[in-house]
């Protein structure tokens, strides 16, 4: 979770886009609750690569987020873009028994079902272009036979979502230095795929995972859509904070309305999320997405983000804006 995520500013120009909320949780926390269900919360570790410059509040909440899953929280920089295979090894130190590696700017709805035998699963999901993703090709038995990034001619529409199983770390961790030392590179960068296929070539047997849903959150109409679907999937659970105060206003669930909310003579939803402390009053507000400590009054939003510490009052409009910003 090195990059900052250019095409989700201005979101995150205050905050690196792992840590965006959906649905009321940061994206990375989602991911890191998400795995740790699916092993029923035997989870000894996770680890975060992160940029340097991130801050001490960043990993401060990261560590905290593995707490809450009982796990230890270790912090790994990666100081340069060189790579996936580049920013995997980052975390050399903890890449040791079953790991699973995941990046931390999707999110997914899955058959979570992991044989901890096999050598290794990679999670893949049918894309109509195909030239964006690293893909895989199966063989008649239902094993990967070949990984191929980004490919410039059609090979498979089974792209690869950015989730892995291991079930010998040290071997990812070996053919990832194999890599590095031997300065192998694929369009310029030092490709997780190009490890996988070492691996394969040599008698690893990968296979494919089932993905029900995959969600992109790479730019502002993704998120409002991940959001969106996120709110289905959790429809029926508590997803109004008890200390929200709604008054003379509908509530379309989905919704979720965070901690110290207040909602007055509004309309809001279905979709939307409003964060801590916001405030939003005689306002119409759908399939939106709203930080924490913002203000929001008189206002129509659709298929909009606003960040946190925002005031946003007597507009209409659909639209995405960042952090302390001021408009009315």
């Amino acid at each position: 979770m090195a990059g900052r995520g250019s095409r989700l500013r201005p979101h995150t120009l205050t905050v690196p886009k792992p840590l965006v909320p959906v649905a009321g949780k940061p994206i990375v926390q989602r991911i890191a609750e998400d795995l740790a269900a699916a092993q029923g919360g035997q989870i000894e570790e996770i680890a975060f690569i992160i940029a340097p410059d991130f801050g001490e509040k960043v990993e401060a909440d990261l560590k905290a987020t593995a707490a809450k899953l009982g796990a230890k929280g270790s912090i790994y920089y990666q100081d340069k873009p060189l790579g996936t295979a580049h920013a995997v090894l980052c975390a050399a130190e903890s890449l040791s028994g079953n790991c699973i590696v995941a990046f931390a700017d999707t999110l997914f709805d899955m058959n979570f079902k992991l044989d901890t035998e096999k050598d290794g699963v990679i999670w893949v999901q049918r894309v109509e272009d195909p030239s964006a993703f690293g893909v895989v090709e199966l063989h008649d038995e239902g094993y990967i036979t070949n990984f191929v990034e980004k490919p410039e001619t059609f090979v498979s529409d089974m792209a690869i979502i950015g989730i892995y199983y291991f079930r010998d770390g040290e071997y990812l961790k070996s053919e990832l230095q194999y890599l590095l030392d031997n300065d192998i590179k694929e369009k310029g960068e030092y490709q997780l795929t190009n490890a996988l296929e070492n691996m394969r070539a040599k008698g690893a047997k990968f296979y494919p995972g089932e993905i029900t849903e995959w969600l992109d959150c790479g730019n502002k109409n993704a998120v409002v859509y991940s959001n969106q679907r996120i709110l289905e999937l959790n429809k029926g659970t508590k997803l109004v904070d008890e200390s929200a105060t709604v008054t003379n206003s509908i509530v379309n669930q989905p919704c979720y309305i965070g901690a110290g909310a207040v909602i007055e003579n509004s309309v809001v939803g279905p979709h939307v999320s409003i964060g801590e402390n916001t405030v939003v009053t005689n306002s119409i507000l759908k399939n939106t997405v709203v930080q924490n400590d913002t203000k929001v009054e008189n206002a129509i939003l659709e298929n909009s983000m606003l960040g946190n510490h925002v005031t946003y009052s007597n507009q209409t409009s659909e639209i995405s804006i960042g952090d302390y910003t001021q408009i009315s």
